[in-house]
């Protein structure tokens, strides 16, 4: 049995590597997407274009422009006149932001009243003009305790207000970059399309040519055929996950805290499943075309109930049911406990459990089928 499935191993990595296009889209395209993803998928914002709209023009007026502009983030573009350009800045979406200073800002607040400012945004984008109304929040709070220490220190009461000081500590990414937490799950969704559309394309494409025919009357059991079909896109999967991690943490620095070996075992148990339904695929198409599609429509749906673009918790609840059956969202928090965290298998057996579980199921069903279709 295993000089059978060798001799299938053997033919399936001379197929692979005699067609040039192959070899791209195994080697070379996984390390072009993640370099993509790794500048594309970040949701930091360091740099907000901002319009100045400023009536009052008094020293209180600019020193709040004063805060704004020197706060890291918000980065003066234009200044305008007019209500009228205002919009035509909103408009066009010239700027994100806009900060609307009325007459009378700097009377109110000598005079101890209340002084209002405006902030218009572009509020297209809900998740960005949330995180730019957060750093305006934080600017304007710092700009009226600043005042109010300064009418506290003229008055002589400083000893009187006694002050909470809030210390924050992020665990697993102390800076708080999102790209840290990105780019392992973007790992995890390229081992998953790689490996569904090897898995499913290479099979059909036997059948398409009528080699398919050839290896059902040879001496080779269904078994051996199927091991020997699946174990090199595993061996690839597998080189693919060690080629991707060695450019994120070499190239964008992403830290890798956990065990290597645990994440190439988690992708092994992982592999069952993409490996498993690649497999089904193929027994349901009869071209390179339909196991292509067929694939992109179990993928979508997979990415977007893993957790790795939206949390779970947002999800309705039916919705959250549903992710229970999704092997994509175990392994996506398999991957990044074992990236930001550094966590054993001793946290991380309750989701590599289900994992294994559902990956035996799959691949032992598309394996039952892919036999009947044999015969």
């Amino acid at each position: 049995m295993f000089e059978r499935a060798l001799a299938i191993l053997t033919k399936e990595f001379k197929q692979i590597f005699r067609d040039p296009r192959m070899k791209t889209i195994i080697f070379i395209s996984p390390m072009v997407q993640i370099i993509l993803f790794g500048y594309a998928a970040n949701k930091d914002i360091n740099y907000i274009p901002t319009a100045i709209y400023d009536k009052d023009n008094t020293k209180e007026s600019r020193d709040l422009l004063h805060a704004f502009t020197y706060s890291k983030y918000f980065v003066p573009e234009r200044y305008i006149a007019s209500d009228q350009e205002q919009n035509l800045v909103l408009d066009k979406g010239l700027d994100s932001i806009v900060i609307h200073i009325d007459r009378g800002f700097g009377r109110n607040l000598n005079a101890n009243k209340d002084a209002a400012v405006q902030l218009a945004f572009d509020g297209s984008d809900s998740n960005t003009a949330m995180i730019i109304m957060g750093y305006a929040n934080t600017v304007i709070t710092d700009y009226a305790y600043r005042r109010l220490i300064a009418e506290v220190d003229a008055r002589g009461l400083s000893e009187e207000l006694p002050g909470v000081q809030l210390r924050d500590r992020a665990w697993f990414n102390g800076n708080l970059v999102s790209r840290n937490y990105y780019l392992p799950g973007v790992v995890a969704t390229i081992v998953t399309v790689m490996s569904l559309l090897l898995t499913a394309m290479a099979i059909v494409k036997e059948k398409e040519i009528g080699t398919m025919e050839q290896l059902i009357v040879s001496p080779l059991k269904p078994f051996d055929l199927i091991i020997g079909k699946l174990l090199p896109f595993a061996i690839i999967a597998l080189i693919q996950v060690v080629l991707i991690t060695t450019l994120g943490v070499l190239w964008f620095h992403i830290p890798l805290r956990g065990n290597l070996f645990l994440l190439l075992f988690s992708t092994c148990v992982y592999l069952f499943t993409t490996l498993g339904i690649g497999l089904f695929i193929s027994t349901i198409s009869s071209t390179q075309q339909e196991a292509n599609m067929s694939v992109f429509l179990f993928y979508l749906p997979t990415v977007l109930l893993s957790g790795f673009a939206y949390p779970i918790a947002n999800m309705p609840k039916v919705i959250q049911w549903f992710t229970f059956l999704n092997p994509l969202r175990y392994f996506m928090v398999v991957i990044r406990s074992i990236f930001l965290k550094g966590v054993g298998i001793d946290v991380l057996w309750t989701q590599l459990l289900p994992l294994l579980i559902m990956g035996l199921v799959i691949i032992s069903i598309s394996a039952l089928r892919f036999r009947k279709s044999l015969g």
